[in-house]
C-alpha cells in the first residue's frame, strides 16, 4: 500500500503567499474568494479536513471483503512554505476472515517557490513498520532537473528529471490546466513516498462545473472539477499504475468524493469535516 496521491498534496495548498497575516475570520472569507474569479484558480486554502473511508463494493474480485477507515489532512501556511500532514488509518477484513490494521503517516514541507521539499513517511501493518522514508529534495530551477536525498530507508540519492513537480505544484498545475479547459496531462511527480525517485502521473480532467451545493457550505461558492490520476514507475515497460485515485477538486484545492484504488482493494472517501486555518504570515 502507498500513500493516497491527493496531489498532497494531493489536497494541498499551492504557490500562494498571503501578503499579511489575516485574522481567522478572514481566512474563512478567503476560502470562497475564487467564486469572484470565473475560470481562474482560487487561492489555495490552508485547512484541516477529515474523511470517512469505506470499501468500494464495486470490485468483487478483491480478496478484501470489508474495510473501513479515516483519513485526516492538514495544510498549514508556514510562511515561506506549506506544511502538510496526512494520516490514513484503515481496518480491513480478508476473505479468510483475517483482520488487518494499516496506518500511514505522511508529513512534508514544500517551499512556495516549488524548488525544495522535505518529506517523512511511515507505514505500519498491525503495529509493525513496513515502510519508511525520510529525506529532502531540490530542483535546480522551475521545471527541474533536481536531486532527492534519502536518509531512510537507506542513504540514497536519486536524480530527478526535467519537469519534475513536488506535490503542491503538481496540484496547482492540475487545477490551473483544468480551469484552462485541458483534458489530459502527463506530469513527472516526486512525493517521497518511496525511494525509487520520481514517478510518472497521468491525469484526466473528467468534467468541470460551476458553484454547486457542497458538503461544506464554504465550498459551495467555488467551481470544481472531477479528475482521475494514475501513478506509474518511470520504466519503459510500466504498463499498469502503482496507484490510482479519482476525486472532486474544488478550485481552492480541497477534495471530496475520493475513489482510491490500491490494486488489491478500492476505498471510497467522503469529506466529513472541513475547517479553514488562518495564514500565519
Amino acid at each position: 500500500m502507498r500513500r493516497p496521491a491527493l496531489a498532497a498534496a494531493s489536497l494541498v495548498a499551492l504557490l500562494f503567499a498571503a501578503p499579511v497575516a489575516p485574522r481567522a475570520a478572514d481566512a474563512v472569507a478567503n476560502v470562497a474568494a475564487g467564486a469572484k474569479l470565473p475560470g481562474l484558480v482560487a487561492p489555495m486554502a490552508a485547512h484541516r479536513a477529515t474523511y470517512t473511508l469505506i470499501l468500494d463494493p464495486g470490485h468483487p474480485n478483491s480478496d478484501v471483503i470489508a474495510g473501513t477507515g479515516t483519513m485526516s489532512y492538514e495544510v498549514q501556511d508556514a510562511c515561506d512554505g506549506w506544511a502538510v500532514r496526512q494520516r490514513l488509518d484503515m481496518h480491513l477484513i480478508g476473505a479468510d476472515g483475517h483482520r488487518t490494521h494499516m496506518v500511514s503517516d505522511y508529513a512534508t514541507w514544500e517551499a512556495k517557490n516549488g524548488l525544495s521539499f522535505r518529506f517523512h513517511m511511515r507505514q505500519t501493518t498491525d503495529g509493525q513498520v513496513v515502510s519508511r522514508t525520510d529525506g529532502q529534495a531540490r530542483l535546480d530551477g522551475p521545471g527541474g532537473p533536481g536531486v532527492a536525498h534519502f536518509t531512510a530507508p537507506a542513504d540514497t540519492t536519486r536524480q530527478l528529471p526535467r519537469g519534475t513537480l513536488f506535490p503542491m505544484q503538481h496540484t496547482e498545475t492540475i487545477l490551473r490546466d483544468a480551469a484552462a479547459g485541458k483534458r489530459f496531462l502527463a506530469l513527472p511527480l516526486f512525493d517521497g513516498t518511496d525511494d525509487s525517485g520520481a514517478e510518472n502521473s497521468a491525469i484526466v480532467i473528467v468534467s468541470r462545473r460551476g458553484p454547486a451545493p457542497a458538503p461544506a457550505p464554504l465550498l459551495s461558492a467555488l467551481p470544481s472539477a472531477r479528475v482521475r490520476l494514475a501513478f506509474f514507475p518511470r520504466k519503459a515497460d510500466a504498463m499498469l499504475p502503482d496507484y490510482e485515485v479519482g476525486m472532486r477538486y474544488w478550485a481552492n484545492g480541497v477534495a471530496d468524493a475520493l475513489n482510491m484504488n490500491f490494486g488489491d482493494f478500492v476505498m471510497d472517501g467522503t469529506l466529513k469535516s472541513f475547517t479553514p486555518l488562518p495564514h500565519k504570515c
